[in-house]
């Protein structure tokens, strides 16, 4: 379980473009899917601000899924390769590179 957060959290922090694009189609769609709901265009408006709050929130939630699957497997495959000792080991390796390499992309966008 443990590997599998660790190993998410480098794939999260690794492609944070993808994780900020995915939470933003999600975004968008939750967006969508709640119109038909409200009959009139005044009652949309009136609820915009708490309801795009909301669709955050869950968009962020739910954006972690992807990330998560594929933490695991790749948590399944170090276990399988080098053993269950070696797991979390590789995860916090991988989620402390990923971190640095995030922090450098985002100081480097800023110097632009």
């Amino acid at each position: 379980m443990a590997g599998t957060a660790l190993w998410s959290l480098a794939l999260s922090l690794g492609f944070s473009p993808l994780s900020e694009l995915l939470m933003e189609k999600l975004t968008g769609w939750l967006d969508w899917a709640e119109r038909p709901f409200y009959g009139s265009d005044e009652q949309f408006e009136e609820t915009r601000t708490s309801r795009e709050s909301g669709n955050i929130f869950f968009a962020s939630i739910f954006s972690v899924v992807p990330f998560l699957m594929v933490g695991g497997l790749l948590n399944w495959g170090v276990e399988l390769g080098l053993g269950p000792s070696w797991s979390i080991s590789v995860g916090v390796i991988a989620a402390v590179t990923c971190g640095v390499y995030e922090l450098g992309r985002r100081d480097s966008q800023q110097n632009r």
